[in-house]
């Protein structure tokens, strides 16, 4: 079974966060790179979405419903309902990511 995969306005605007802080600290070209290694992982959820795993922040608070995939250092999580998969958040690992998780869900729900 094929998923349809959907990008939630936060996770376009992490990916957008990410190339441009990339461009501007880097090159343009290996910002380039990252988005479209990025966004193509996020796309290969079309199949086996739950290969992911419970991000360990959220698994804390019993809170189960999200899974996550990696192209390291970067995080993407998503969840799965029905015949679609919605991703998120795609975040830099590096960065306070139970921070930003709280903050999200606040949000979400």
């Amino acid at each position: 079974m094929k998923y349809r995969v959907y990008l939630s306005a936060d996770a376009e605007n992490d990916l957008f966060e990410i190339w441009n802080y990339v461009a501007h600290n880097d090159s343009p070209q290996k910002a380039d790179y990252l988005l479209q290694e990025l966004e193509s992982t996020c796309f290969t959820l079309e199949e086996f979405p739950d290969r992911g795993h419970v991000p360990p922040e959220l698994d804390r608070v019993y809170v189960r419903e999200y899974l996550e995939i990696h192209w390291k250092p970067y995080r993407i999580i998503y969840r799965i309902q029905d015949d679609s998969v919605f991703v998120h958040c795609v975040l830099d690992g590096r960065r306070n990511v139970q921070e930003l998780l709280i903050e999200r869900s606040i949000r979400v729900q």
